[in-house]
């Protein structure tokens, strides 16, 4: 698999409760896009709602199922506990002041790997982190969003797993899949893939004394990683296979392929094409502003349309002054 790397993180994707609050929180607090508003595809009667920089590069992409009325979940061992995001270094008072203004609780700075970091949940109990790096100002988010492209977010800087036992996952990382261990600090342990930095790490937490994690509302379904295109991912999956791994056939995600398989702590992971991306059924101006279903799902439109909870888009540079978290 020499010449075939994993570039780091591709999308994660998350389960919350009430679609209009996870659409006004990441689009008017975190100033994040909507880049896509379509359903999950094996799941039609929910919405699959996707948000990232201005075209939603990979690297970027969060995404969520909506499930109204679905119980809370319970953080824990076998489960990404924590979604990390890139700040610059000089945004981190802006976002201490944003955070607070909007009624959000947030637990820091704090330091990590000598890098400044700010925690926070968002509405349904998702666990989210704002890293201040060196540099970021190179990575852009969205431009016609409310949050100055100076402080805006430019994308992951990494996920935390919960692992009961290190070992396993620790091997499958590096021996499978091509990450380094980086660095580590007491039970944290950091590894990083491809070129490296923010949007290419992943940190391994060992918690052989926690219980086992509880997936449903306010946690991560799964963590996709990037993969260069459909050649290469086949060559993925045969490597997988040829570890013992259970691994799907490719998936048609629309705008990605996807193959999935569980590492040995149970956390679901996705290795997904960067492209062909989300302009492919909408200008890029025109991106998140309606419901998109893919050719096999039109003939079902009305029917889906009736089950979907309505919800509003905020336009650019939408105010806030009234948005309550």
């Amino acid at each position: 698999m020499d010449n075939n790397t994993i570039a780091g993180l591709h999308h994660l994707t998350a389960i919350v409760a009430d679609p209009q609050q996870n659409v006004d929180f990441y689009t008017r607090v975190l100033g994040q896009r909507l880049v896509k508003q379509t359903v999950n595809f094996d799941d039609p009667s929910t919405y699959h709602l996707y948000y990232g920089d201005e075209v939603g590069m990979p690297g970027t992409i969060l995404t969520f199922f909506p499930w109204p009325g679905a119980p809370q979940g319970r953080r824990g061992t076998g489960q990404i506990i924590a979604i990390s995001f890139s700040i610059a270094t000089t945004a981190l008072d802006y976002w201490i002041d944003r955070l607070s203004k909007y009624g959000v609780a947030i637990t820091g700075p704090t330091t990590r790997f000598d890098e400044q970091v700010i925690s926070f949940f968002d509405p349904h109990g998702l666990s989210l982190e704002l890293v201040a790096h060196q540099g970021e100002e190179l990575r852009s988010g969205w431009k016609k969003g409310p949050i100055p492209q100076a402080y805006a977010i430019g994308g992951f800087s990494s996920v935390t797993l919960a692992e009961a036992h290190l070992e396993p996952t620790a091997t499958m990382l590096t021996g499978v899949l091509g990450f380094r261990l980086l660095q580590q600090e007491g039970n944290r342990f950091r590894y990083e893939v491809g070129a490296g930095g923010p949007g290419a790490r992943v940190d391994v937490l060992s918690l052989p004394d926690q219980p086992r994690g509880r997936i449903a509302v306010g946690t991560v379904h799964h963590v996709a990683w990037r993969t260069e295109d459909d050649a290469h991912q086949l060559n993925w999956r045969q490597h997988l296979l040829s570890h013992g791994n259970n691994v799907t056939p490719v998936q048609d995600r629309q705008y990605f392929h996807s193959i999935y398989f569980h590492e040995p702590g149970g956390v679901l992971f996705e290795i997904a094409t960067d492209p062909p991306g989300f302009s492919i059924d909408e200008p890029v101006e025109q991106l998140g502003t309606h419901l998109k279903l893919p050719a096999w799902l039109e003939p079902q439109r009305s029917q889906i349309e009736k089950v979907l909870l309505p919800i509003h888009v905020p336009e650019e540079h939408a105010d806030t002054s009234d948005l309550e978290v």
